[in-house]
């Protein structure tokens, strides 16, 4: 797959079945989103989403993390491969490691995550499990920049789903990761575009401070709640 000139090159680290990693690509495909999926990196030799970076033609490697790697050094090696393909923006897609502040702070303001609720409600793991615990009505996904502070960083836009009283784990996660396919290349556009900015402790879009994230509202023909 040949970028365009124009398209931003997008590092993409996942560690399971690339599923937000397949969407990121087949909207890519449209020129006018302005990016392009230029690397997947794992630390999962046997991720999935490996396999479709490949399969899709798309420069992928696994940088397999032992039990006793250090933090710091392993992120020395994953920033030595992104910084191959220089990328513009690094986004997660199910990226379980916690990443070190220095690696962080390499690409401030540059990685953008996703995450299976309306922060900052259930950050962590188990997202849907504590949302039907809570009895919660709403359960949903936002994007975030990243910062130190799991799962703390710059909202940048959210997407809700309803929870509905037949709705188990699976049944929510399923609703809630449709609307994860929407609005993650939808930020990752804004990006690419030069639209979307981290300025200090908040997300910019069109050069006004968000403040709060942007409520995404799907397509009627993309709705399926």
């Amino acid at each position: 797959m040949n970028a365009s000139p124009a398209s931003q090159p997008v590092a993409v680290l996942l560690s399971g079945r690339g599923s937000n990693l397949g969407k990121l690509i087949e909207r890519s495909r449209d020129p006018a989103q302005g990016y392009q999926v230029a690397l997947v990196l794992s630390d999962n030799p046997d991720a999935p989403g490996l396999t479709l970076a490949r399969d899709l033609g798309i420069a992928h490697r696994a940088l397999a993390a032992g039990r006793t790697t250090d933090r710091a050094a392993y992120d020395l090696r994953l920033a030595a491969a992104l910084d191959e393909c220089a990328p513009s923006l690094v986004v997660l897609a199910g990226f379980m490691r916690i990443l070190s502040a220095e690696f962080i702070d390499r690409y401030a303001g540059r990685i953008l995550n996703i995450h299976p609720s309306l922060l900052p409600a259930y950050p962590g793991l188990h997202t849907h499990r504590r949302a039907l615990a809570a009895g919660d009505r709403v359960h949903g996904a936002t994007v975030h920049f990243v910062t130190a502070e799991l799962d703390g960083g710059p909202r940048i836009v959210q997407a809700r789903v309803p929870v509905l009283p037949d709705d188990d784990e699976p049944t929510l996660a399923a609703r809630v990761l449709a609307r994860e396919h929407e609005i993650y290349p939808l930020a990752v556009s804004w990006y690419a575009h030069g639209r979307l900015r981290c300025r200090g402790d908040r997300a910019w879009l069109d050069g006004v401070a968000l403040e709060g994230p942007v409520a995404y509202d799907a397509p009627a023909a993309a709705r399926s709640d």
